[in-house]
């Protein structure tokens, strides 16, 4: 089983860009699904983007379309979320997960089985 770390968060002004990054430890990461979920203060945990197995399928949650862009290097056993044209409520906290089920990207949270312990990001305007 994988443990997942994820790194990159900040604070940064609107329309700026972030890239997170979800390290994972253990040789079976490409055995997962990838899944970026974020948390806002009093809000549920939401889904923002997933990343299939070997990179070839993406989702998107519809308002982060044409601004995020998953990816993914299996070599290095990472997962990353590049973040550009950031608003304001972007802010949360942002999550990777991964989900043993190779031929779906879910997009609810309880779908997947190993979680990071998340990183803060802060849009000001």
């Amino acid at each position: 089983q994988v443990q997942l770390v994820e790194s990159g968060g900040g604070l940064v002004q609107a329309g700026g860009s972030l890239r997170l990054s979800c390290a994972a430890s253990g040789r079976t990461f490409q055995s997962y699904t990838m899944g970026w979920f974020r948390q806002a203060p009093g809000k549920e945990r939401e889904f923002v983007a997933g990343i299939s197995w070997n990179g070839g399928s993406t989702y998107y949650k519809d308002s982060v379309k044409g601004r995020f862009t998953a990816s993914r290097d299996n070599a290095k056993n990472t997962a990353y979320l590049q973040m550009n044209s950031l608003k304001p409520e972007d802010t949360a906290v942002y999550y990777c997960a991964a989900d043993n089920v190779l031929w779906r990207i879910a997009t609810i949270a309880d779908e997947y089985d190993i979680w990071g312990q998340g990183t803060q990001v802060t849009v000001s305007s």
